[in-house]
């Protein structure tokens, strides 16, 4: 422990550096800092950035001599990057950043050693990069130190983008490869997790950029007063929408317009558990892997999964093999399927001979033997009884999946459980609905039929019918978003005009009926 004022010790070795690191932000995460002033506050704030471009810098150093001597298949592992998720827990997003910087690093030394010594930032360190890589390589090294020094000299980040353009203007070769650098450098990642969100990177074209910003602001716009998205949220839908126009449109290949389709899983031990018709559907509500609203414009294909406990097929192998189902029927044993059910004069056990074991005499491995064999052989009935029981357009699954739960998952199935896909809405309907409305109905929203989908006024889960008084074309905000994220109802009246209601109640939009046809 250093005094005040006092300079901390170097240390000796790795460890002892990384312990002293761990030590000292440990303490900066544990101390009560709010009772500091906050000029000591601001101190500890610009040093921890620091110490963040100081960590940057380490960490690459370290990892780009680990990648080099291939330390990962110590550990059996391919690559660096599987063992830096394996091995210090990160995502597999952060272990391609930190491969990234160690890359980036590696062409740019004079950048790592600014980061090394805490004289800028991560993110203007990437910028840097970023502006450098586009210079010939003769002169990358030489920009990098005027931009380092513009930028300790007090540049803001937007002069220090102007210096590297001009650095370009006056360094760049004449352009014979049509930008080849830039389309070489191309690329998109989409890193999901295990719930489906996902996290969308890249680096694109300045071709791409615009056509990708041109969608971006002409999608994003704000759709009324009622719309409180934040910028981001709102070019996330735009995205969304984005796709979700093409894959509609009938431009994907394999897809020719057909509306999404959901594949719903259904755990057989829940299936079972549901406590009836009433209460079937609000308990599967909840198990749909769709988000809200998209289940009023998609195929619906059920699937029901299960899995086999060991520890029940080994009870119930030893009862077959033993033939203890054989003695006098037990309370709540009335279920128990045919091939489990005790013997009788009329039907004797059909397993006491084919799995009796050896006879007195028989030398012990053969006793041995022969009882492995009978207990695989009795495995074995016990899982095709189970699965001719539970899987089937007959079976236990689908039995309780077309009485429990909502119409839309009650089709024909297959084993062991798969649903047939289920329409959502008939073409006629689809067509009715867009020549009627014309576009989304939600009052003030002028979106076209392009960016629309049907909704079911009454949802399908509360025994809403698909008729077309019951159907409404609203665009992918109002419809995902307003309406089934948000909670705002709408109501179509019989002359056509249309209400929304905010989810508190205290405001209410109207919306005329759509002109006639022949005005349109």
């Amino acid at each position: 422990m250093c005094l005040a004022g006092q300079v901390p010790a170097t240390p000796a070795t790795t460890a002892q550096a990384v312990a002293m690191a761990k030590t000292a932000l440990n303490w900066l995460a544990t101390t009560d800092v709010a009772s500091l002033p906050t000029t000591l506050q601001a101190e500890c704030l610009r040093g921890l950035e620091q110490a963040a471009s100081m960590h940057t810098a380490a960490r690459s150093r370290v990892l780009s001599a680990f990648n080099a001597q291939s330390g990962y298949a110590d550990d059996g592992q391919g690559s660096a990057r599987t063992w830096l998720k394996w091995q210090t827990r990160i995502s597999g997003g952060a272990a391609y950043g930190a491969l990234a910087w160690m890359r980036r690093l590696a062409g740019h030394p004079a950048v790592g050693d600014a980061l090394a010594a805490g004289e800028i930032s991560e993110s203007w360190a990437r910028e840097i990069c970023d502006w450098t890589d586009k210079l010939p390589g003769d002169v990358r090294g030489d920009a990098d130190v005027i931009l380092l020094g513009a930028a300790a000299g007090g540049l803001e980040l937007r002069d220090l983008g102007k210096l590297a353009k001009e650095i370009q203007r006056r360094c760049a070769q004449p352009d014979t490869d049509g930008g080849d650098e830039d389309f070489a450098g191309r690329s998109v990642r989409l890193d999901t997790t295990f719930e489906g969100a996902g996290k969308l990177d890249g680096n694109l074209t300045p071709q791409c950029a615009a056509a990708v910003q041109a969608v971006l602001d002409a999608l994003g716009k704000r759709r009324g007063p009622e719309d409180e998205r934040t910028r981001g949220q709102r070019l996330h839908d735009a995205l969304e929408d984005a796709c979700r126009r093409l894959v509609a449109s009938g431009c994907l290949p394999d897809r020719a317009g057909q509306p999404t389709q959901i594949v719903l899983h259904m755990d057989l031990d829940r299936l079972r558990g549901l406590p009836g018709a009433a209460g079937a559907e609000a308990a599967w509500a909840g198990q749909a892997t769709a988000g809200p609203g998209y289940d009023c414009d998609a195929q619906i294909i059920p699937v029901v999964t299960g899995r086999v406990d060991p520890d029940v097929l080994d009870r119930l192998a030893a009862m077959l093999l033993h033939d203890t189902f054989a003695g006098p029927a037990q309370p709540g044993n009335s279920d128990i399927p045919a091939a489990f059910a005790p013997a009788t004069p009329d039907r004797p056990c059909a397993t006491a001979d084919a799995f009796a074991p050896g006879t007195p005499g028989q030398p012990g491995d053969a006793d041995a033997t022969r009882r492995a064999r009978g207990e695989r052989a009795a495995r074995r009935m016990v899982v095709k009884a189970a699965a001719d029981l539970l899987s089937g357009p007959g079976g236990l699954a689908s039995y309780l999946r077309t009485r429990l739960t909502p119409d839309t998952v009650a089709s024909v199935s297959l084993p062991l459980d798969v649903g047939a896909a289920t329409e959502a809405i008939p073409v006629h309907l689809r067509r009715a609905v867009a020549v009627r409305d014309r576009g989304c109905r939600f009052p003030g929203c002028d979106q076209p039929v392009a960016a629309c989908q049907p909704h079911h006024i009454i949802p399908r889960a509360q025994g809403g019918p698909t008729c077309l008084t019951n159907l409404m074309l609203l665009c992918t905000f109002h419809h995902l978003i307003a309406v089934h994220r948000w909670g705002w109802g709408v109501a179509l009246h019989p002359d056509g005009a249309v209400t929304a209601t905010s989810p508190d109640g205290d405001k209410t939009l109207h919306g005329h009926a759509p002109p006639p046809a022949h005005a349109a």
